[in-house]
């Protein structure tokens, strides 16, 4: 890391744990990996202070888990413990897109085009490499959540299952064929959100959400065929 990705504005606490959230999310820290706050701290530039707090946020989110004599170390999750997780997250999301149908505004469904229109100028999606977003308001599913007028529900899924599922969101954005795919299921979501059509709305959400899951079921099922051949099955 060169000196210009040091950390180095007013808030380092809230930087630390933005970067330190990236690097997770992009893979660069695994799931299972040890947080060591000294490594860290070295590789952030800042001290452990900030960094520990950081790490404490990140405990919050489910996102790190501390074990006594072993540390903080990054939340692994069985594949049984994801798949379950997605199929309540397809009933829940579902739940959630009906009733945003009647409360978007008209600026917020122009958000939501918008969003779409960046995404499929990306290289990542062009290229078909990935679907990555980022969080909150460049966050498709979080934008319409924030709206469906129920707190509760909006508390189970983006602090009990967004954080651990997008540990995991990448690994089936990369499936070939999915990034195309999975922005034509945004582009039915939002169709039908403007059409203030909230079983329609909750339909495809549903649908797109189910279709991850099989991406990723799929993803676990060539990287067990690879481990097993010790090839990359890709390349056949």
């Amino acid at each position: 890391m060169d000196e210009s990705e040091r950390l180095v504005a007013p808030s380092l606490s809230t930087l630390a744990f933005e970067r330190l959230e990236n690097a997770i999310m992009q893979g660069e820290i695994k799931p299972g990996e040890r947080l060591s706050e000294s490594g860290l701290a070295s590789r952030f530039g800042i001290s452990r202070g900030p960094l520990r707090e950081a790490i404490g946020q990140l405990e919050g989110r489910r996102l790190v888990e501390r074990k006594y004599n072993l540390g903080a170390r990054v939340v692994s999750l069985s594949n049984s413990d994801l798949i379950d997780l997605l199929v309540i997250r397809e009933s829940l999301e579902g739940m959630a897109c009906r009733m945003a149908a009647a409360r978007l505004s008209t600026a917020q469904l122009g958000q939501l085009e918008n969003m779409l229109v960046g995404h499929a100028k990306s290289e990542e999606v062009q290229s078909g490499r990935g679907y990555f977003q980022g969080r909150d308001d460049a966050d498709f599913h979080q934008v319409i959540l924030r709206e469906c007028g129920n707190p509760r529900l909006i508390g189970l899924l983006d602090i009990e299952l967004y954080s651990l599922l997008r540990l995991y969101r990448h690994q089936a954005s990369m499936r070939p064929g999915r990034p195309a795919a999975a922005l034509q299921e945004h582009r039915a979501i939002v169709k039908a959100l403007k059409q203030r059509d909230g079983d329609r709305a909750e339909d495809a959400m549903r649908s797109h959400i189910r279709n991850s899951r099989t991406a990723f079921e799929q993803s676990l099922a060539v990287e067990t065929t690879k481990n097993q051949c010790g090839c990359n099955p890709w390349q056949r």
